[in-house]
C-alpha cells in the first residue's frame, strides 16, 4: 500500500527516463555519434524495471526490499504494454508493425510462462522448498546465454557499421546516464517534503535507474522483427545490464554506510 514509492519509481521509469533521454537525444544527434546506437539508448530508456538486478541490490544494502520486489513485478507487467508504445511512438519506424501482433507475441512471451509457473508451483511447493532446486543458477545461466546469442545475432551480421569512436562513447554515455538518474533519484527521494525512509530510498535509486534486459531483447526483437538495424539498436541495452550491475554492485558499500548512519540519526531523534 505504499502507493507514493511505487507511483514515483514507474512514472519514474517509464515517463520521465524516456521523455528526458529523448531531449539528450536532441543534443547528441548533432555528434558524430553512430544513429542507430543513439535510437537504441531511446530503447534503452523505454524499458520496464529488471525483475532480478534492482532487488538483489537491494536486498545487499538492507533496503526496502519488499519495495523492490513489488515494483520490479509490477513495472514488468506494466511495460508489457507501455514498453511497445513508447518505442512506437519515439522511434516510430517500426509502425507498420500491428499492435495486436506485437501484444499477442509479448503475451504468450512473457505473460503466459509466468502463469503457468505460478500454476505449477502451487501443486508443487511442497517439494520446491525440500528440494530446493538452484533456479537462482540456473537463471543466471539462461540469462547469460541470452545476452550471448543476442551478441552473437548482433555482430554476425556482415551489414553491422559500428564505429569504435561510437561505440566508446555510448558506453560512456551510459554510465553517465546512469550516475546522474541514480544522483537525481536519491536527491529527490531524500528531500524532506517526501516521507521516504533511508530504506525507501535504496529501492527507489536502484528500481527507477535500472533496465531489463531478459524483457527488452524479446521486445525489441518481436517489435523491430525484420529491422535492418535491429543489431545496432540492440548493443546500448546489451552494454546498459552489465554496467548498472556493475555500478550498483560497487556503490553497494557506499549507499549502505550512508542508509545505517541515517537511521542510526533517525532512531537517535526519535528517543
Amino acid at each position: 500500500m505504499h502507493v507514493k514509492l511505487h507511483l514515483f519509481v514507474q512514472v519514474f521509469t517509464l515517463v520521465f527516463f524516456p521523455t528526458a533521454i529523448w531531449f539528450f537525444l536532441q543534443v547528441l544527434s548533432l555528434t558524430p555519434i553512430n544513429e542507430w546506437l543513439l535510437k537504441g539508448l531511446q530503447t534503452v530508456s523505454c524499458m520496464p524495471p529488471p525483475v532480478s538486478s534492482a532487488v538483489i541490490l537491494t536486498k545487499a544494502v538492507g533496503g526496502n526490499e519488499a519495495a523492490a520486489i513489488f515494483n520490479s513485478a509490477f513495472g514488468s507487467f506494466l511495460g508489457i504494454v507501455v514498453t511497445p508504445m513508447l518505442l512506437l511512438l519515439f522511434l516510430g519506424s517500426s509502425s507498420s508493425v500491428p499492435f495486436t501482433s506485437i501484444f499477442s507475441q509479448l503475451f504468450m512471451t512473457v505473460v503466459v510462462p509466468l502463469i503457468i509457473g505460478q500454476i505449477v508451483r502451487r501443486y508443487i511447493k511442497d517439494w520446491l522448498e525440500r528440494k530446493k532446486p538452484p533456479f537462482g543458477a540456473i537463471s543466471s545461466c539462461v540469462l547469460l546465454m541470452i545476452i550471448y546469442t543476442t551478441f552473437c545475432d548482433t555482430f554476425s551480421n556482415p551489414n553491422i557499421d559500428l564505429d569504435k569512436f561510437s561505440l566508446v562513447v555510448i558506453v560512456f554515455i551510459i554510465f553517465f546516464i546512469q550516475l546522474a538518474f541514480m544522483l537525481l533519484t536519491f536527491l529527490f527521494s531524500t528531500s524532506k517534503n517526501t516521507g521516504f525512509t533511508p530504506a525507501d530510498t535504496v529501492a527507489i535509486v536502484f528500481c527507477s535507474t535500472h533496465k531489463s534486459l531478459t524483457l527488452g531483447i524479446p521486445m525489441l526483437k518481436i517489435v523491430f522483427a525484420g529491422y535492418e538495424h535491429l543489431s545496432l539498436i540492440s548493443v546500448p541495452l546489451l552494454i546498459y545490464h552489465p554496467a548498472q550491475i556493475l555500478l550498483g554492485s560497487v556503490l553497494v558499500p557506499t549507499i549502505k554506510s550512508w542508509m545505517l548512519s541515517r537511521q542510526k540519526v533517525m532512531h537517535t531523534v526519535y528517543l
